[in-house]
């Protein structure tokens, strides 16, 4: 049996290797990795699409309104900003040449008026003459050749009196015809609207667009009172988007404010617009026109159409992701870290709907980004963590 003095130094001896043999654990223990954690709570979950490129606020009526003949301009009845109604002159070319053609055409089909008024009431004489002569050769007083040329003539002046209508109808043509050209030279508005543009002065000359070459028009119209914004939508989410799908604007111009809409149309073709991605148009009303008021048109805009919702579904963040639908979990017991499969539903770019794998207040790690992290890491909580909204 060891002497006491000898079993106080073992003690000492074995308290001093087991301290050192902590301090080493202690220096070369594992360092928690700082994580960001956000805890699996209920909401809402959408699924959208955007466009690819800027959409534009468009009007529903607007007309580039060109002479459809060149010439000198006469008349500018307009000035830029100014409202008009539909069938209001704007513009009017050098027109005298045209407009004297229109009264020569005129005044001929007068003319032809006034032939078929006598030349019918001619031949309905000569029709009474040619029956007068035929009950008096039944009565003996005339001969039947004279009966004959009664009714020949009459059947001449009747031809006649056809011709004049037909003549009527000619000349009626001729008037039309020169109306026509004289109003190539008259710009009218087709509808009520707003000058939004007007190229040319008084006095300088115009020319319409020949075919293949773009000309700034004479005049731009725009009806303010409706508009709608027209996106490009990636050819892969075309299929996707249906009319009257719920939308959500916002204008660059516009910061902080979002307008309600509905999806009006889907082109039926594909855009493929050389270097850039292949895309559908999309148009979208505004789901109260008067909101929309004052916008200007060609103002940059986002359209994010709403696919689907999911209300009170559990969800995570998108960006919590990994491949293979993954997530990590935080296992607070041992403060590691354990990879877990979910089945995702509906998604957008913040948040993804979890069908399973997942309960309500589990907390995923959100800060794929920092080293280390990965399954069975040694972790801490940082500052950074937050509840979801």
């Amino acid at each position: 049996m060891l002497p006491s003095a000898m079993r106080a130094r073992y003690l000492i001896l074995l308290v001093l290797i087991l301290g050192i043999g902590a301090g080493v654990w202690w220096v070369k223990r594992p360092k928690p990795i700082p994580v960001v954690l956000q805890t699996v709570d209920r909401g809402t979950v959408e699924a959208t699409v955007s466009n690819t490129r800027a959409g534009e606020i468009e009007a529903c009526q607007r007309a580039k309104l060109s002479t459809i003949a060149g010439g000198r301009i006469e008349f500018i009845g307009v000035a830029e900003g100014d409202h008009v109604s539909k069938g209001q002159v704007l513009m009017r070319l050098w027109n005298e040449d045209a407009a004297a053609q229109v009264v020569v055409a005129e005044r001929q089909l007068d003319t032809a008026q006034k032939r078929v008024s006598e030349a019918c009431t001619i031949a309905a004489n000569a029709q009474r003459e040619a029956k007068r002569q035929e009950a008096l050769n039944a009565k003996g007083f005339v001969s039947k050749s004279a009966v004959q040329a009664a009714e020949t003539d009459a059947r001449a002046r009747t031809a006649a009196c056809q011709s004049a209508r037909t003549a009527i109808a000619t000349a009626e043509a001729q008037v039309d015809a020169a109306r026509a050209t004289n109003e190539r030279t008259v710009l009218i508005a087709p509808f009520d609207g707003t000058i939004a543009k007007i190229e040319g002065k008084l006095g300088e000359y115009t020319t319409p667009s020949p075919p293949g070459v773009a000309t700034p028009p004479a005049i731009d119209l725009i009806d303010e009172t409706c508009l709608y914004v027209k996106a490009p939508m990636d050819e892969v989410d075309a299929p996707r988007i249906k009319v009257s799908q719920p939308v959500r604007i916002t204008l660059d111009a516009i910061s902080g404010q979002t307008w309600a809409g509905k999806v009006r149309r889907i082109a039926p073709y594909v855009q493929a617009i050389e270097k850039q991605a292949r895309t559908v148009d999309v148009e979208v009303d505004f789901a109260n026109p008067d909101d929309a008021r004052g916008l200007l048109v060609g103002y940059s805009a986002d359209a994010e159409v709403v696919l689907d919702v999911a209300q009170d579904t559990l969800r995570v963040p998108t960006a919590a992701l990994r491949e293979g639908n993954t997530v990590l979990r935080f296992n607070p017991a041992d403060s590691t870290l354990e990879a877990r499969t979910i089945t995702p539903g509906i998604a957008n770019w913040e948040y993804t709907e979890v069908k399973d794998g997942l309960a309500d207040g589990d907390r995923i790690v959100t800060s794929l980004e920092r080293e280390g992290v990965e399954a069975g890491a040694f972790v801490t909580p940082d500052d950074g963590t937050r509840k979801a909204d």
